[in-house]
């Protein structure tokens, strides 16, 4: 294996590594378990709370630290350390929680916040190797690659974990409880493990100069605020920031609420785990394939056609009758929500200077962070709109009942509108013209 395809192999496993987090502990066991096992004996109310509280502090830390964190990594060389203190945090906070005891929800809180802060810090450095492993020809294909290992090493380990949850005296546990708490552990180990190759087979990037001593935080935010200035004048990079806000705001919303959404139409909770299991897997192959659209048939094109899709998606949700309406909406997820994020990461990273890629990264996963603020809060002013208007007066229960399902399917469809405004926003970014502002930006 020559070191290009090394450095490529080694920079993709650390998302089939870390995306364990992503499926067995945020999607799937640490929402239900909080509720059903940690917060047994406590005030729920103020358990939730507590949780909403953490989970919102996390990504504000993580959102505004990003960009600083960025510029200090390029002017160092230190791409490598940042991503090994971070993804380190999260393995060891994630393997906390399998000695959290029943009714613990404060020990649970903070470990798993700490969680999410390894995990989220971890991905800015992570996605600004990209440029230094992929050169600009591969961009595609590599960031659709990891994406696509990510659902796969993700769905495996989930799958062994869902099984070891359903049969855990095959697997040598007493019960389901004792299950999910070794199922936190693998993800411990399997991130851990997995980022190794990471460390050892992708080369650090030269940086834009040395920052050491005491000194080094107060120049990261000499450049941070620095950069802020100069975005003025890369005004493609900032119209496409203001693209993406929009479009993957639509992108979260769907993520995010697409259980609290199926739960609202009587889905079971069985159905939504087997529905995230559809997305893990069907999305492996249509993230390579999306890495080849864009690298064959152009990175812009093939990002309006995941968007158009996601809008036909949420046309489609709005009609949701029976369970096999919910697995087909989980397949036409699955298969753009990988292209859709790894083309935008391969798309900006052409438009950056490479030697500055954490610091702009940085600007990326912010957004990122800020991403699913609009569509939630959109979804509930329809929500409750249209049950304002459509209830009758002194309505039955099951007039109620209907007027509520209506509304929340109405609430699910003003989602279209981020998609929308992403798109005509997206049609003004020129890739070219935001090569020539990134070449004359000073290093």
């Amino acid at each position: 294996m020559d070191k290009q395809k090394k450095a490529i192999w080694g920079w993709a496993l650390y998302d089939w590594g870390n995306s364990a987090f992503a499926t067995t502990v945020m999607a799937g066991f640490f929402p239900v378990f909080f509720k059903q096992f940690w917060s047994v004996g406590a005030d729920v109310n103020e358990s939730t709370a507590m949780l909403g509280f953490g989970n919102s502090a996390a990504s504000l830390l993580v959102a505004l630290m990003a960009p600083v964190l960025g510029a200090i990594a390029d002017r160092g060389s230190a791409k490598k350390k940042f991503l090994t203190f971070f993804a380190y945090l999260g393995v060891l906070m994630t393997g906390g929680l399998f000695f959290v005891g029943q009714g613990q929800w404060q020990w649970a809180i903070f470990l798993y916040v700490m969680g999410v802060i390894g995990f989220s810090g971890g991905n800015i450095f992570y996605d600004s190797l990209l440029p230094g492993v992929a050169g600009e020809k591969k961009l595609d294909s590599v960031s659709s690659f990891g994406f696509a290992l990510g659902y796969l090493g993700g769905g495996l380990l989930f799958l062994i974990n869902v099984l070891m949850t359903l049969m855990p005296a095959k697997f040598g546990l007493p019960d389901a409880a004792a299950a999910v708490r070794f199922s936190f552990l693998t993800v411990a180990l399997w991130w851990g493990l997995f980022t190794l190759f990471t460390l050892f087979w992708v080369p650090e990037p030269v940086g834009t100069g040395e920052a050491k001593g005491p000194g080094v935080i107060a120049e990261g935010l000499r450049r941070f605020i620095r950069t802020l200035g100069q975005l003025r004048q890369m005004k493609t990079v900032l119209l496409f920031l203001i693209a993406y806000w929009f479009y993957i705001d639509g992108v979260d919303t769907i993520i995010r609420m697409a259980v609290d959404y199926g739960m609202s139409l009587g889905f079971a909770s069985n159905d939504l785990i087997v529905a995230l299991l559809i997305v893990q897997f069907v999305g492996f192959p249509f993230a390579l394939l999306f890495g080849w659209l864009g690298q064959n048939w152009g990175v812009k094109k093939s990002i309006y056609l995941t968007l158009f899709i996601y809008i036909g998606v949420t046309l489609y949700a709005t009609f949701l009758t029976r369970k096999i309406e919910f697995y087909l909406l989980a397949v036409a997820i699955a298969t753009v929500q990988g292209g859709v994020q790894a083309l935008s990461r391969s798309w900006y990273a052409r438009m950056i200077p490479e030697k500055r890629a954490a610091e702009f990264y940085g600007f990326y996963n912010m957004l990122g962070k800020f991403a699913a603020i609009i569509g939630p809060a959109l979804m509930g002013v329809v929500g409750l709109t249209a049950r304002r208007l459509l209830m009758p007066p002194s309505p039955t229960e099951m007039q109620m009942q209907a007027v509520g399902q209506l509304a929340t399917r109405w609430s699910m469809a003003s989602v279209v509108v981020l998609f929308a405004i992403g798109m005509v926003l997206l049609y003004f970014v020129d890739e070219e013209k935001g090569k020539k502002e990134a070449a004359e930006l000073p290093l």
